[in-house]
């Protein structure tokens, strides 16, 4: 059998379609017939170099769900249930090697020294060479955390719960808002989105989304947010007068930053109240560096600043289920599909931020 790939080959120019020949599995790998692949906005960056960890050649795409075509040996899902050929998954994007200290001591396995992620770190040199979703078909390494999923849920729907979805609940997971709490999310992409879905969930009173972008703004209200700024109508001091109003003069309880950008981190950390807590999810790549005052920003506010770097097959697991609690919004999401062999249209409608999110259907 072969499989149909599309290859990173160079950064900044296109993807190669190649066929692969698919190998023999080793002991408890799974062959997967991709049904989606997420494109990413971190696909973008490491397409044009921007990502550290971006070996050449790769098959990109992190984000997938599939049908099991074989299974070499006995596999089960993180519940226990036993896989078979047929069954729908979803898998955890990082495997972690449960031996260095992030994995044992400090039980933070997305820390992990030795972590690997489909589509991001593994290249398409390396044996079974399907290392990423923008393939017909993948291999999953033993140790892949899986998920089954109904067979009844658009796959392009769920695709989302393994990266952006993941991150944000890794966040919410670290930060625990609840009623009565003003939170404030920075960028109406995919994981600020999740962010509006997950604090609606937490019961939050208000959920204030900053935004340049009137249309994600707009599913941001659908989604739960109480109240949109955006801001090529509104300046900064405008944002900071309107989150003051809100709460007494205080600031938010909880600022969020989704967007990626140094300039949010800069303004967002003046939106938070004294003893409230900024977090930081949207940076995949480095983006340069920001200037604050010790004094007046962090220590006279005693305030939490906190990052969150990737998720653990928890956070994926608790995306999944809010994705599936409510199916009809987030399809919404969802903004452009494509077959297998467009996948650099994807990405440069990903880009040039035309898709909110673009899924591949092989």
């Amino acid at each position: 059998m072969l499989s149909r790939v599309m290859v990173l080959e160079e950064f900044n120019k296109p993807l190669v379609e190649k066929e692969v020949e698919i190998p023999q599995l080793s002991s408890g790998e799974v062959l997967v017939k991709i049904s989606a692949s997420g494109v990413c906005g971190s696909d973008v960056h490491m397409w044009k170099g921007e990502d550290p960890r971006t070996p050449l050649p790769i098959v990109l795409g992190h984000e997938g769900v599939g049908e099991i075509v074989e299974i070499n040996g006995s596999k089960k899902t993180v519940d226990g249930i036993e896989l078979k050929t047929g069954d729908t998954i979803l898998w955890n994007r990082g495997i972690t090697c449960g031996k260095c200290f992030y994995c044992k001591v400090a039980r933070q396995p997305f820390l992990c020294e030795d972590r690997k992620v489909y589509g991001i770190n593994i290249s398409f040199n390396e044996h079974p060479h399907l290392n990423g979703c923008y393939s017909e078909y993948i291999v999953l390494r033993h140790n892949t955390d899986v998920f089954k999923i109904p067979k009844d849920i658009d796959p392009a729907i769920i695709v989302n719960a393994s990266c952006s979805g993941a991150t944000a609940a890794h966040g919410f997971d670290i930060i625990k808002p609840g009623n009565g709490d003003v939170v404030v999310i920075q960028g109406p992409g995919p994981v600020g989105i999740f962010s509006v879905a997950f604090a609606k969930a937490c019961g939050v009173k208000e959920i204030v989304v900053i935004g340049g972008t009137q249309k994600r703004l707009d599913l941001c209200r659908e989604f739960g947010a109480t109240r949109i700024l955006n801001r090529h109508e509104t300046t900064r001091e405008d944002r900071k007068q309107a989150i003051f109003e809100l709460t007494r003069g205080r600031g938010a309880d909880y600022v969020i930053e989704a967007a990626g950008y140094p300039q949010a981190l800069r303004e967002g950390l003046g939106l938070v109240r004294p003893g409230g807590t900024y977090l930081s999810m949207g940076f995949a790549q480095p983006m340069g560096s920001i200037e604050f005052d010790g004094y007046s920003d962090l220590v006279r506010k005693n305030i939490r600043i906190m990052g969150v770097w990737v998720s653990d097959t928890r956070h994926t697991f608790q995306a999944m289920n809010l994705v599936l609690s409510n199916p009809e919004a987030f399809e919404k999401m969802i903004s452009h599909r494509y077959p297998l062999l467009k996948a650099n249209e994807a990405l440069r409608a990903m880009d040039n931020k035309e898709a909110l999110k673009a899924v591949l259907i092989p």
